[in-house]
């Protein structure tokens, strides 16, 4: 929740643009609107924005001593415009900090300790999301499934294997459900396996769903900790459903695949296997 509401104010829709701006300084309002219409005529370089940057800097030196949520509001915009647009997390950080330090009273100084740790975990999830790029070696884990029964990719050597994240209170993931299971039947003969890491927290709800579901008889894993779950933060999972696909050779063929995206992988990584 606080990332949707606190990292969104330079989204292109017009819901976010409009709530965002409603109790906006008037000034500010100007500078964002400027920088929403550069983005959308795809002006996104540091030179592009240069001259907000100025305007910025401009109007924050203009209500200089004033420790206001106005005031606090400028100088977070313009650290959204460098974590969002311009992909500059260290000056982020920093105006963040001043937040944090010059307007501990306000609304966003109040939250500046929250938003810096998230900021943190995004930055690292970005950097081991990277390492799971198609074509680089999968880094493997060795856990326990449901029923005591050791886990890997490792163990499934020669196999197309996919590390499917999902849980049972996740609408998509239980939408996805039945094409994973179709892939699953069409193609397991063939060479294709799949390991379950649930995020759900509650064992029972866990055991039950999988009862109730046929055809998903694939080995899961879940150790009680919901977002926090070993496997979840050692990939940076973010959200769910969420899927790493492994060739025979160990390397990752894609992640995030879905629908008629998946069953076209696994076919191609079945057919180079043989």
């Amino acid at each position: 929740m606080l990332a949707t509401a606190l990292l969104a104010p330079f989204s292109l829709t017009a819901q976010t643009t409009n709530s965002a701006h409603s109790a906006m300084d008037p000034e500010l309002q100007a500078i964002v609107e400027g920088i929403q219409t550069k983005l959308k005529a795809g002006q996104s370089t540091a030179a592009d924005l240069a001259p907000d940057i100025a305007a910025f800097d401009k109007l924050i030196a203009k209500h200089a001593g004033e420790k206001t949520d106005s005031v606090a509001q400028i100088v977070y915009m313009e650290a959204m415009l460098y974590d969002q647009v311009l992909e500059n997390p260290g000056q982020a950080k920093v105006l963040i900090e001043k937040i944090k330090n010059d307007y501990p009273d306000t609304r966003l100084g109040k939250k500046a300790g929250q938003i810096l740790q998230m900021m943190d975990k995004q930055a690292e999830a970005k950097k081991v999301q990277t390492a799971l790029a198609p074509g680089a070696a999968f880094s493997d884990f060795s856990e326990k499934d449901l029923n005591g029964n050791p886990i890997s990719v490792g163990a499934l050597k020669g196999k197309v294997v996919m590390i499917d994240f999902w849980a049972t209170w996740c609408g998509p993931c239980r939408g996805e459900l039945p094409n994973v299971i179709a892939t699953y039947k069409k193609h397991h003969g063939d060479g294709f396996e799949i390991i379950g890491v649930s995020l759900d927290s509650d064992r029972d709800k866990l055991d039950a769903f999988l009862k109730k579901q046929e055809g998903m008889t694939w080995p899961q894993f879940s150790d009680g900790q919901g977002w926090s779950n070993k496997l979840a933060v050692k990939y940076g999972v973010e959200s769910i459903p969420f899927t790493i696909l492994v060739g025979a050779d160990g390397k990752i063929i894609g992640t995030d695949l879905r629908g008629e995206a998946l069953g076209a992988a696994v076919e191609s990584a079945l057919a180079k296997k043989q």
